[in-house]
């Protein structure tokens, strides 16, 4: 739903609004051209950039053709899946069992003949510092 904000240039274009996205409900407010522009782009629909870029990117990962309208509600379902989506009923417990499964893994792993796993890179430190090393008469100066 828009509502007026009161910043008049003279330009009834350039006057500035509060529009609310149709899709996720962010509110923004824009120009009166901008949001006629993205409304003209998507079907009388006003999204927010985030959602545009999404719809955007349904059309064109999509392996058919499909119009701007099919590639919104995609999206809007898309949406309303992650939204109705409940966290984790102990996130510390999903972590834990995560890093378990992976340390697992990784110890399985098949592992190089110098004994270190095959995919991961040393983690020792070397005995190489970063810096050059300075004299006394550098420190003093």
């Amino acid at each position: 739903m828009a509502a007026a904000v009161n910043h008049r240039n003279g330009n009834s274009q350039s006057e500035v609004q509060s529009v609310e996205c149709d899709c996720c409900g962010l509110t923004e407010e824009c120009t009166l051209a901008y949001i006629a522009g993205v409304r003209e782009k998507f079907e009388g629909r006003w999204l927010c950039g985030l959602c545009s870029v999404a719809v955007n990117d349904e059309t064109v990962r999509s392996e058919e053709d499909i119009s701007t309208n099919e590639a919104m509600d995609r999206h809007m379902k898309f949406r309303e899946q992650f939204k109705s989506s409940s966290p984790p009923a102990n996130p510390a417990e999903e972590l834990i069992s995560a890093m378990r499964h992976l340390l697992r893994k990784t110890l399985e792993s098949p592992r190089k003949k110098n004994g270190s796993p095959s995919h991961t890179a040393s983690f020792s430190r070397s005995n190489k510092n970063c810096f050059s090393p300075l004299s006394n008469e550098e420190v003093r100066t």
